[in-house]
């Protein structure tokens, strides 16, 4: 990409933090009271998005989708205007919650094109992969809590439905209060797993360069978190709670113990 091409997509990826937040602040505490500025933000990330594509347009003389970082920039824009178009419309604002971390997150990895320089600070670099891991496994606990609750929703449900008594299972708390445990958890496991993917795409983009894109872990790790946003996509937007949640949530989970492995050390 060129240079002025990649700046106006950084800066886009910047505004486009702003929905992030509001999607977090959503999942934790379901407060939407940020979304009129994370609006605003995601219209002038996509405007500059916008500029991106032209510029690098206008430099090469076609359509930029020469590489995966430029595919994914345009397919990021894309789903910005689609999103806002139907945010418009028909003012359905509840996709965002899904719809930002998504729109950031693609930016971010279509910005990591052009190298920058890497930290000469050892502590920062320990620092930063630190807080990585912190994260990464903090979410794993709460996708497993999810899990967990999820299997005793799917048990309790099961004996309900046979009406076959059993002293211990009854003891299993309610499906509302289950289904409740299923959406925080779940919440919280998309917000600790968002931050972490963010960090490692940095981490990868500073000391791999563009060598990151093609690292076979990294995209097992795209995939597990994007089968998390589906999750949570489902979940807030389309009403998937109860068995479909406990289902789901069991399927990403078992993504994310493969992925962990990948990781883990040998």
């Amino acid at each position: 990409m060129a240079a002025s091409s990649i700046f106006w997509l950084r800066v886009a990826a910047c505004f486009y933090a702003v929905g992030l937040l509001h999607s977090m602040l959503v999942l934790v505490r379901g407060t939407k009271v940020l979304y009129p500025l994370a609006r605003g933000a995601f219209r002038i990330g996509a405007t500059l998005q916008a500029v991106a594509i032209v510029d690098l347009g206008m430099a090469t003389g076609r359509i930029p989708v020469d590489d995966i970082f430029q595919t994914l920039n345009l397919c990021a824009f894309l789903i910005a205007v689609l999103f806002l178009a139907v945010e418009w419309k028909y003012d359905f604002a509840t996709t965002a919650v899904a719809h930002f971390p998504l729109v950031f997150v693609m930016t971010l990895a279509a910005a990591t094109e052009r190298p920058v320089a890497a930290l000469a600070d050892a502590r920062g670099r320990e620092t930063w992969l630190a807080l990585h891991i912190v994260l990464v496994l903090a979410g794993y606990a709460s996708l497993a809590l999810t899990a967990a609750a999820s299997v005793c929703y799917l048990v309790q449900e099961r004996r309900l439905k046979s009406k076959k008594p059993g002293r211990l299972l009854e003891r299993l708390p309610p499906l509302a209060t289950l289904d409740r445990l299923i959406s925080g958890s779940l919440g919280v496991a998309f917000v600790l797993i968002t931050l972490a993917v963010v960090l490692v795409i940095m981490w990868e983009f500073i000391y791999s360069g563009t060598k990151w894109i093609s690292d076979p872990r990294v995209t097992l790790s795209l995939v597990t978190w994007a089968l998390l946003v589906a999750a949570t996509y489902l979940h807030a937007t389309a009403g998937w709670r109860g068995r479909r949640a406990a289902v789901m949530t069991l399927v990403v989970l078992g993504c994310s113990i493969v992925t962990w492995s990948t990781w883990a050390p040998r």
